[in-house]
């Protein structure tokens, strides 16, 4: 099997699944950010662990923020996310990227 072949094949199929998701439900930023630093915190830095939790992590944030989205009034919810997220954007900054 064509190793550069298959490369490229999964590259552009997980673009396009990227591109349907983004299209569809709009874009939500930050939330693959905040989970899994907020989780490394507790967590710890296995990455074992962090891998599934992260997961459910970055869902049950993105319910969060639909529910608090759609409570302040139909906003989008990239708005929600976008806010919540900034700030920890600038704190990971701050600290320094991977804490080390």
């Amino acid at each position: 099997m064509n190793e550069r072949l298959v490369k490229t094949v999964l590259l552009a199929l997980a673009s396009l699944a990227a591109a349907v998701t983004v299209a569809s439900h709009g874009i939500i930023g930050f939330v693959g950010l905040v989970g899994p630093h907020l989780l490394r915190m507790v967590a710890g830095p296995s990455h074992r662990r962090l891998l599934a939790a992260s997961c459910l992590a970055g869902a049950c944030l993105l319910a969060a923020a639909d529910g608090a989205a759609r409570a302040l009034g139909e906003l989008p919810v990239g708005v929600v996310t976008s806010l919540a997220g900034g700030p920890v954007f600038c704190w990971i900054l701050v600290r320094g990227g991977g804490g080390r």
